[in-house]
């Protein structure tokens, strides 16, 4: 098991990342693809026309994301934490992703960088 411990900065308050992040229209908007998404914790979501999926755990407005990714038979459970912090015109983004399978780790690592954060970046920067 491997985990992802990173930051972005993303041009954008923490209130337009948050609901960037959370409202699936946004998502389709900065994605391209349908996203099923509510922001209530024990709601199943949906991300990447279905490549992503998982439970929503907790969210606090603004501020933080907590999900669980689904990863076949999986024993521990992959966690998501997603934190925003204002930092002048931008928003500090730490991402940790824990217990992701040795197998996955490449392409999530990467995934968060290029399609995830990377295309939120790109969409809110262009």
């Amino acid at each position: 098991m491997k985990e992802v411990h990173t930051y972005y900065k993303i041009k954008g308050s923490p209130e337009e990342i948050y609901a960037a992040l959370t409202n699936p229209f946004s998502i389709a908007l900065w994605t391209g693809h349908d996203a099923v998404m509510k922001e209530e914790p024990g709601t199943e979501f949906s991300l990447f026309d279905g490549d992503i999926a998982g439970k929503n755990l907790a969210f606090e407005k603004d501020r933080k994301i907590v999900q669980e990714w689904y990863f076949g038979d999986q024993e521990q459970e992959s966690i998501v934490t997603i934190t925003l912090t204002p930092d002048r015109f931008h928003t500090k983004i730490e991402l940790h992703h824990t217990h992701i399978p040795d197998e996955a780790y490449e392409e999530i690592a990467y995934g968060w960088d290029h399609y995830y954060f990377g295309g939120l970046k790109e969409f809110f920067e262009k």
